[in-house]
């Protein structure tokens, strides 16, 4: 093993045990502003169509064990004032293996004539896996490691809010409110999952020249680890291509991209460069994603929402 391998295993390992001793961070997202339902269930059926939403994220690219994260979601309005979604998500780092499916529920209650307000619930099922064969042990005859963790089930429930106009929206939101222990040691927690509190806010500036400007911001709050803020500015022209930049407070600056092929399909990418030492182990993050909506029936969207 050379020293630099030596280095990266090393930040890794006291990456994921920061992780395990204080809160199982849920999967992040550059991009979130174009999905929001995977932590906010209110926002399911908001968009008023159908929506499909694809998404691969490699983060810390040429870091053994870093995580890589894809999910899947359908989420549609369905009757009067009511929103349905299904979700999926992979999220796998180091020697874990976590896969989480969810159903979501929102009701949209008419506030004004520019705002409504959507709630929303959310449950799910996590399956947890551990193959401690990936790891190098110290001592291989530890009863602790003589047996992999396989799909171990946990059930969870969730719940938010949802406001949003035409051009701005506000969210908060609990995705999963139980606290779990998905591996414990001697009675004591080593990887435990705590509830982690959403805050989401943005607005769309309408520009001369068929330019449009959105900043967004995202706020996450979670017990054992330290406030999280994403910031981002996009602009969006003649509603079609996107670009923006975002900083994610002490831990990376992203360029993103967008592009609206068609009036229901728009595609999506962002590259994540580190802010702090670990930018010196790997080559960065990256995040793709695919969002196809099904209109109605002789039904156009002539200005998709940029939310």
């Amino acid at each position: 093993m050379t020293m630099q391998q030596f280095k990266c295993i090393t930040i890794l390992l006291l990456l994921v045990c920061n992780s395990a001793l204080w809160a199982q961070q849920d999967p992040q997202y550059t991009q979130y502003m174009y999905n929001p339902i995977n932590i906010n269930p209110a926002y399911a059926g908001t968009r008023g169509v159908t929506t499909i939403f694809g998404l691969h994220r490699a983060q810390w690219v040429g870091l053994d064990g870093a995580p890589v994260t894809n999910s899947a979601s359908l989420n549609a309005p369905v009757g009067k004032n009511v929103g349905l979604g299904v979700s999926f998500i992979n999220d796998k780092i180091g020697p874990t293996d976590t896969n989480v499916i969810a159903a979501d529920f929102s009701y949209t209650i008419p506030v004004n004539n520019d705002y409504k307000l959507s709630l929303g619930i959310k449950g799910s099922v996590q399956l947890f896996n551990v193959d401690f064969t990936k790891l190098n042990i110290y001592d291989p005859s530890d009863p602790r490691f003589s047996a992999n963790i396989n799909n171990k089930l946990t059930p969870n429930v969730g719940a938010g809010a949802f406001m949003y106009s035409e051009n701005s929206y506000f969210g908060l939101s609990v995705p999963h409110i139980l606290e779990t222990n998905n591996y414990s040691d001697n009675e004591i927690s080593v990887v435990k999952e705590r509830f982690h509190v959403y805050a989401m806010a943005g607005h769309v500036f309408d520009l001369a020249y068929n330019w449009k400007f959105k900043p967004a911001a995202l706020a996450k709050v979670v017990q054992g680890a330290p406030l999280q803020v994403d910031l981002t500015a996009n602009v969006l022209y003649n509603d079609k291509f996107t670009l923006g930049l975002a900083y994610r407070w002490s831990a990376a600056v992203s360029a993103l991209a967008g592009f609206q092929v068609s009036d229901g399909l728009f595609i999506g990418y962002t590259y994540d460069t580190e802010t702090t030492k670990l930018a010196n182990y790997n080559s960065g993050s990256h995040e793709i994603f695919l969002r196809f909506e099904l209109f109605k029936k002789y039904e156009k969207v002539m200005n998709p929402r940029f939310f």
